[in-house]
């Protein structure tokens, strides 16, 4: 069927959508077609073939350009040299010529969908919409993959990131009204409700794609979510796609856009297709990719996940480029020898005063190196200066990284994992067992709310609660990232301000020496706290949900010290007195330690003799029943951070560094306020 012209049309701003437009369609009537949308500069100025206009010098000029600042994007997404002319072309000028090439089908129900299908539809938040759409090339001419001009913008009909998703549905006048119709969710009226929001939250992960900046801050590298527009988010899923996508940031406007190009010539009304699984060739993995779309009993899969074979921490190490220490004998220094510490860390610099220690600023002048960041070349440093103390230990990530301490967290609790830490999947390698982990515990009628987490950030960025399985298994293509059992139950603590709310509690404990293990606490803890009472609702209330508040400058900071909160706790808790919760806490903190230095490096921390460091447990107490019907508290791992910020601990106890550096530089722990585990 021959399109119509298409609509005029402009591409959206970033975090806000694009005019709303809805095709014109009549239930009951022969599937209609219509073109996909145009802009208005595309159909005015875009010549369906040949260079771009201006001198040949310049266009070679700009493309060169172009390929230098965009080419490694480009070639890591696939996306063929023989387009990149025409794609520049498209981009300076914002030609949307996608309405002249394709149009949009609506597909009526065939009576083919199997009864398991129909179930699975009448169960899903909108059971009443049968529509659904595919994307077709309607030129008469076809697309040719040889064409240099068949490659095409896609506008982003929404962009946002997942913590901000709800207001921007709430407050963007026209945005929830078009996710509604792209999505197919009915809604009248003008005015956002909480359940057509919440609709929209729950469908948009089966339109969903991502991206994630280069470069910036950590904040600005968080992942960024986005819809297609009308055209993008009805082309359909195929194992064998006739067409590829990808996000593509055009750096000298500063916006985003998804590129399409077909994997081979279409004819005339030929479905255009992409895979939602596109890379992974897995057959069970892609079986799980696609369950947001294509729902499936995984319960026949087991949910085990033992500790991961040796060559998993080999290919760490390499990845990380950690070159291993050679053996070397512990340094030797007189007795009363003067260290001088060579540091970035302007805590240690502004608060360590011990007259054992002073700074130098050049690190071939050191004897203890106190680096920020972390360290690499061990072997050197062992062959040239083996004398040389620092602050890090080789292979310490496994206790940093959130998969590596679930995995050797194994070692003390098996492939359930021990009890101090929650029951965690690396979503990149463990995401069938978790779907089948996921779905016995809904057979089982268990609570199912899981928290998303990057391997590798901290203060709660990117991280996520909820208990859609699909959001899981989306969230999986943004970073690298765990998922670990939400604590539904946890020991909460009255602030009389709020009600009872979460809290978590940090433990700065010292790593004297792997062989033999020696591990210190130091007597003092950190408390955070949530600014709302807690509930197992509004999954996306940050001051609800979660207790790191210190980075955000809009919301309250409360601050307990340790000796306010321990006859507070044993007051609202009298048949728990602290001391006896602080030893389980000690015992789930040592026993972490021991796992993690039972194997040798890479498979575990390296026992290097100049090696010393500070790291923060971050834990939470959750309520839990033994077998004989006693309800206890039990500590939870959260996450072990690297050099962690002390800056509370050098207010409220200005001998912290003096302590901190003379039980693990001078051994001497005796008046240091730290308590020996091991």
């Amino acid at each position: 069927m021959e399109a119509e012209p298409g609509p005029e049309r402009r591409p959206a701003e970033r975090g806000s959508p694009a005019r709303p437009r809805s095709p014109d369609l009549t239930p009951g009537h022969a599937p209609p077609s219509e073109p996909a949308p145009s802009s208005e500069r595309g159909q005015e100025s875009e010549p369906a073939r040949g260079p771009s206009p201006g001198p040949p010098e310049e266009g070679a000029q700009a493309l060169e350009q172009f390929a230098a600042l965009h080419g490694p994007a480009l070639r890591a997404s696939g996306v063929p040299e023989l387009y990149w002319g025409r794609l520049l072309h498209k981009l300076e000028h914002e030609v949307f010529d996608a309405g002249e090439v394709f149009g949009i089908m609506q597909v009526e129900e065939d009576g083919s969908e199997d009864e398991e299908m129909r179930e699975v539809r009448r169960k899903g938040p909108n059971p009443g919409i049968d529509l659904s759409y595919k994307v077709i090339v309607t030129s008469e001419v076809g697309l040719q993959a040889a064409d240099p001009n068949s490659i095409f913008l896609i506008d982003h009909a929404w962009t946002y990131r997942v913590e901000h998703a709800r207001r921007q549905l709430q407050q963007t006048p026209g945005l929830l009204h078009r996710m509604a119709n792209l999505m197919g969710i009915e809604f009248h009226g003008e005015v956002p409700s909480a359940e057509a929001v919440a609709l929209v939250l729950e469908e948009m992960w089966k339109f969903n794609q991502t991206y994630q900046l280069a470069h910036g801050s950590a904040e600005e590298k968080v992942p960024v979510w986005y819809v297609m527009d009308e055209f993008g988010s009805r082309i359909q899923h195929a194992d064998v796609p006739s067409v590829a996508t990808a996000p593509f940031f055009y750096m000298p406007q500063q916006v985003a856009y998804t590129l399409l190009w077909p994997l081979r010539d279409l004819d005339t009304g030929e479905e255009v297709t992409r895979d939602f699984a596109y890379g992974e060739t897995d057959p069970l993995i892609r079986k799980c990719m696609l369950l947001p779309w294509a729902p499936t009993d995984m319960l026949d899969v087991s949910s085990s996940t033992p500790e991961p074979p040796d060559a998993h921490y080999q290919a760490i190490l390499e990845e990380n480029k950690e070159k291993l220490p050679i053996a070397i004998s512990p340094a030797a220094y007189p007795h009363e020898h003067i260290f001088k510490v060579c540091t970035d860390v302007h805590q240690v610099l502004s608060h360590l005063t011990h007259p054992r220690f002073t700074f130098t600023p050049r690190e071939a002048d050191a004897d203890i190196l106190y680096n920020f960041s972390h360290f690499k070349d061990y072997r050197r440093l062992s062959q040239e200066r083996p004398n040389v103390l620092l602050n890090q230990f080789p292979c310490e990530n496994l206790l940093t990284v959130k998969d590596c301490l679930a995995s050797i967290a194994r070692r003390a609790g098996g492939p359930e994992g021990p009890p101090w830490l929650p029951r965690t999947f690396n979503l990149r390698t463990e995401l069938p067992q978790f779907v089948s982990c996921f779905q016995q515990r809904e057979r089982r009628g268990e609570d199912n709310h899981w928290i998303c987490k990057p391997w590798n950030l901290a203060r709660s960025l990117d991280t996520h609660i909820t208990r859609d399985l699909s959001s899981i298994i989306r969230h999986r293509e943004s970073a690298p990232k765990v998922v670990s059992k939400y604590i539904e139950s946890p020991v909460l603590f009255p602030r009389e301000d709020v009600g009872m709310v979460k809290f978590d509690i940090r433990y700065v404990v010292l790593l004297r020496s792997v062989t033999p293990l020696r591990l210190f606490a130091y007597d003092v803890f950190w408390l955070r706290f949530s600014n709302r009472p807690f509930a197992l609702n509004d999954l996306d209330d940050y001051e609800k949900h979660f207790t790191v508040m210190n980075y955000h400058a809009d919301v309250a900071l409360q601050q307990v010290h340790y000796d306010e909160f321990i006859p507070a706790f044993e007051k609202q808790y009298p048949e728990f007195p602290w001391k006896d919760v602080q030893a389980e806490i000690f015992r789930a903190i040592t026993e972490l330690f021991q796992a993690a230095c039972a194997k040798p490096a890479p498979l575990g921390l390296g026992a290097y003799p100049s090696s010393r460091a500070v790291y923060a447990v971050d834990l939470m107490l959750k309520w839990d029943d033994r077998p004989d019907g006693k309800r206890v508290m039990q500590p939870q791992i959260l996450e072990v951070n690297f050099n962690p910020d002390c800056e509370r601990a050098c207010r409220y106890h200005p001998t912290f560094f003096n302590d901190v550096f003379s039980t693990l530089f001078l051994d001497q722990p005796s008046n240091c306020h730290v308590i020996p585990l091991l």
